[in-house]
């Protein structure tokens, strides 16, 4: 998982991922450490576990800042308090060293650590579950023998009264938390369910995107459900509908585009935001082209669900149903909000630069229904990703210091309805709220 996306995991309310873009060391240089008495995987297996290990983002969570690979230490944000992420390296007495086969494979499909320790749900266990055996062998056989061991005991957690009490979570997981490997559907291609098994276990997307019930368990962990990948906010920010929705989902993104989002982080127009950033420079960068492509597959087979916003392109700006008052634009104090401070970068068309700034023109970003990412980035700003094979990183600022409440609202606002964009407007208490969350 990425740092971001554990945090939000740590709420309950998940990011959602995969990969790793830490610079663990290689296969060769750490099998010698291994106790003789296991079985020395060969460099097909090491090879498979290490690519599993980034397939499921194991390094995200796990490796602290500026720490040492997978050594823990990292401080995950939720309501309940702070939570450290734990050593996972070989060490014998700080990490998993003494685990066996199978005590490792229950802490990941299970959630319950060696000694019968439960863990919190920030370990993504409701998708590990599905992880298949020779999966899971291989990641195994990476984790003792292709991992440098480090002796850093993990320091405490500090998560409030009563959520500190572990033994409870044993219940949560008998009511909430699935059971068993993917199944492979009889009725679909292989492609199809190398996606489907890609998204739902290893990636756990459903993670982040999918909207949590009132014990902040994920509303539906596949395709059977309808509330399945339609987006979830996670330590504030939204993941956004990944079903097939032509405003705010996926429905005007074909699977090339998808393939190339998942790799780059660019794909016609959009661009890769908040916490998608590090999920793409620490995982979906590294996933092949074949199984970035599996992804896109089955991504595009998911029929929208939870609609929200509409895109009609070369329509009159700012003339959308949602602008009621229907000013001319220069005596909106949105426009010229937009005009002063974003034009330059979205140009005065919204439709962006390629490969540098993206387009605000049908973004499904813009139109989702939940404003919360839109409004942090105005007020935090961010950056595009930096990838082996994607264009070269582009921040944007800030507008904490610059833009009062009213501003950030109407230029969301004219940005939703302009260009043929049509999403409901958003006002200055909404941006007061999550500032007040953001501490900004």
């Amino acid at each position: 998982m990425t740092r971001a996306s554990i945090r939000r995991l740590a709420a309950c309310a998940f990011v959602g991922a995969w990969a790793l873009a830490f610079a663990t060391a290689s296969s060769d240089e750490y099998i010698g450490t291994v106790p003789s008495s296991k079985i020395a995987a060969s460099r097909e297996t090491l090879q498979r576990g290490e690519y599993v290990a980034k397939a499921g983002d194991c390094a995200g969570c796990h490796t602290a800042v500026e720490g040492k690979p997978y050594a823990g230490g990292l401080g995950l944000a939720s309501p309940f308090g702070t939570i450290m992420s734990s050593n996972i390296t070989p060490d014998r007495q700080s990490g998993i060293g003494q685990y066996t086969y199978e005590e490792f494979a229950r802490a990941l499909r299970e959630g319950v650590a060696r000694g019968g320790k439960r863990l919190y749900p920030a370990m993504p266990y409701a998708s590990f579950a599905k992880v298949n055996d020779d999966d899971m062998d291989a990641l195994y056989a990476y984790m003792m023998q292709g991992v440098a061991p480090v002796a850093q005991p993990t320091p405490p957690s500090h998560v409030a009264f009563p959520f500190n009490q572990r033994w409870t979570l044993r219940f949560w997981q008998l009511a909430f938390a699935p059971k068993g490997v993917y199944t492979p559907r009889a009725d679909r291609d292989a492609q199809w369910n190398r996606g489907a098994y890609l998204v739902q276990s290893l990636g756990h997307c459903g993670a982040c995107h999918t909207p949590r019930g009132a014990g902040f368990q994920e509303r539906g962990y596949d395709e059977s459900t309808k509330t399945y990948l339609t987006g979830g906010v996670n330590d504030h920010w939204f993941a956004p509908n990944l079903t097939g929705d032509n405003g705010s989902g996926l429905g005007r993104m074909n699977e090339a585009d998808i393939a190339s989002f998942l790799k780059t982080g660019h794909a016609g127009g959009v661009i890769a935001y908040g916490s998608m950033v590090e999920q793409i420079e620490d995982s979906s960068q590294y996933l092949t082209n074949a199984d970035a492509q599996a992804i896109a597959h089955y991504l595009k087979s998911l029929p929208a669900q939870n609609s929200s916003g509409t895109y009609t392109p070369h329509v009159e700006p700012a003339r959308s149903p949602v602008n009621g008052s229907r000013v001319p634009d220069e005596l909106s104090l949105g426009f010229n909000v937009y005009r002063g401070f974003c034009a330059s970068c979205h140009r005065e068309d919204g439709m962006g630069v390629p490969n540098a700034f993206p387009s605000l023109a049908g973004n499904p970003s813009v139109l989702t229904e939940d404003t919360t990412s839109l409004i942090r980035l105005l007020v935090e700003g961010g950056n595009s990703p930096s990838t082996l094979t994607g264009p070269p990183r582009q921040s944007m600022p800030g507008f904490a210091a610059t833009l009062a409440n009213v501003q950030i609202a109407q230029v969301l606002t004219y940005i939703r309805s302009a260009w043929g964009n049509n999403a409901q407007p958003i006002t200055a208490n909404d941006v007061s709220s999550l500032r007040s969350k953001l501490h900004k």
